[in-house]
């Protein structure tokens, strides 16, 4: 993988601000795009646009067609069976949601999650509790892992659903999922996995992890915002209520009376985002190009290189486990400095862009005593060493200033 090549190929690297370039380090809450995507938005809206399942005009031919040929471009990426298994949504956020909507849940029945999920795999499973539904969470190590020695513990008759991050926004930690996902199946209990921060970073194949419902968002991989994925298991989403009502979820419609349409269609009610879906299978198209195992074989290390360097300079403290364990993101802190204060500090020096606060993971920053949260370092397919030299030099001023 020649990164300087792929570089190439993002418009927004060419951007300068006071006579600087940015260095984007943000890229765990979206990413950059690459101008094959970009054209893509601008293709269908240029060549393409009509309403999908309900022309028999060419335009409507051709948007139907781009629009499932992306379903099937998806299910190829995270090896699921086909399309029906493939519902696009607006984002992981909407995905974790149509779950928690549709799954038939009854009073005291149990959920387990984990101490270092995202606000997004924590509220729509609050939002439960009102109908009798209890909570549980994996505790996670001082290391920032979790304890799965506990899971089992925590299992009764009445547990329906386990449901875990892949890889920590927060931690950078990658979860044992083919590991809990067999714990879930030996008692017989579904599994879902949060994987907006894998998928995008990392070979997936969800029949290797065993689970039974992923989670994921375009946006973080290159595609547009406002489409994401959730896959789920055939024989599962057949059976499932559809999530909303409207135009295209059905087959037939009566004054008394409907009936869903097929998968993957029956859970993507009215006028879809079609221009997105179709831009999001050509991004998808271009990371399988580069070759996913290539993205997180140099993100891999662009993390471990930040990391070792960043633990030379003392008065910064890391969160998460030791390089090996983790992705490429870095939460830390410095101290004497509040978190936006840092991430002000290097916008204004250098361009350079990092996160500040909960990051969504507000409960986990308030077990680590971090009630103004953290800042935090996130690399991806572009982002360079070099980059991350400019980002260390900065550091060491800030270490040495205050």
């Amino acid at each position: 993988m020649d990164v300087y090549k792929i570089r190439e190929d993002f418009p927004f690297l060419k951007r300068m601000v006071k006579g600087k370039p940015i260095i984007y380090f943000d890229n765990s809450a979206s990413n950059q795009k690459p101008a094959v995507v970009i054209d893509a938005l601008r293709d269908f809206y240029a060549n393409h646009n009509a309403n999908i399942h309900r022309g028999v005009h060419i335009l409507s031919q051709e948007a139907s067609e781009l629009y499932e040929k992306a379903h099937d471009k998806a299910a190829k990426f995270i090896g699921a069976h086909g399309r029906e298994e493939i519902i696009f949504t607006r984002n992981a956020t909407e995905s974790i949601n149509l779950v928690s909507h549709t799954l038939d849940f009854k009073a005291g029945d149990e959920i387990i999650i984990s101490e270092m999920e995202h606000h997004s795999n924590i509220v729509p499973w609050l939002m439960l509790k009102e109908k009798g539904i209890k909570l549980k969470y994996i505790p996670v190590s001082e290391k920032g892992e979790l304890v799965i020695s506990e899971l089992e513990k925590m299992i009764t008759k009445n547990t329906k659903l386990i449901s875990v991050v892949h890889m920590s926004n927060f931690l950078g930690t990658v979860n044992p999922v083919e590991e809990i996902g067999k714990i879930a199946h030996k008692h017989n209990i579904l599994f879902m996995v949060d994987g907006a921060q894998s998928a995008p970073h990392m070979p997936i194949n969800v029949k290797k992890i065993g689970c039974d419902f992923f989670a994921f968002s375009g946006h973080k991989m290159c595609g547009p915002t406002g489409i994401g994925v959730l896959y789920g298991r055939k024989d599962l989403l057949k059976e499932m209520k559809p999530f909303l009502g409207g135009g295209d979820m059905i087959s037939t419609v009566a004054y008394d009376s409907f009936k869903p349409n097929e998968l993957p269609w029956k859970f993507e009610a009215g006028t879809p985002n079609v221009a997105d879906g179709y831009a999001f299978g050509v991004a998808v198209d271009y990371l399988s190009k580069i070759g996913m195992q290539n993205v997180w074989k140099h993100e891999c290390e662009l993390g471990r290189y930040a990391y070792e360097k960043m633990a030379e300079l003392g008065k910064i403290t890391i969160y998460g486990p030791e390089p090996e364990k983790r992705g490429g993101v870095i939460s830390f802190s410095i101290k004497g400095l509040e978190p936006h204060d840092i991430a002000g500090l290097l916008n204004e020096r250098a361009n350079i862009a990092v996160r500040s606060g909960f990051h969504c993971v507000e409960p986990l920053h308030r077990k680590y005593g971090l009630p103004k949260g953290s800042c935090r370092a996130s690399f991806y397919v572009y982002n360079t060493k070099e980059e991350i030299d400019k980002f260390i030099d900065e550091l060491k001023i800030l270490v040495k200033t205050f």
